[in-house]
């Protein structure tokens, strides 16, 4: 019955990835590598810029969603004939421009909204 049913699996998706448990471990352990550093770089105050933590924790982060990508979701520029990649990087554009803006309008709401509120009451 299991012969049938993989004969089956293979003729609807015959291109499709399949993972072994070594692959799956793999994932697990960088996965948990890459979740460690981020907490220890917090935790034990490496660096003393905190642009360069949030870089660096950022940096990690942009690695883990690639292992995730790589090692659970089988994503390659194979699969479905490259429309996954190309859904991924569209997505990929789109939060990006949403960040950069949120980011944007933020840094000028505070930038412009501030300097009214460091005036001395007493002077």
């Amino acid at each position: 019955m299991s012969d049938h049913h993989d004969a089956a699996h293979d003729d609807v998706l015959p291109d499709a990835p399949h993972s072994t448990f070594k692959g799956y471990m793999t994932g697990f352990v960088l996965a948990v590598v890459l979740t460690v550093i981020p907490f220890w770089v917090v935790m034990a105050d490496v660096f003393e810029s905190t642009g360069v933590t949030a870089l660096v924790i950022l940096s990690l982060a942009a690695v883990q969603i690639v292992v995730h990508m790589i090692y659970f979701l089988h994503m390659n520029f194979r699969s479905q004939g490259g429309w996954n990649m190309l859904a991924l990087i569209f997505t990929a554009v789109i939060v990006f421009i949403t960040l950069a803006g949120s980011l944007w309008v933020m840094y000028h709401l505070n930038v412009n909204m501030m300097p009214g509120m460091m005036q001395d009451p007493w002077g």
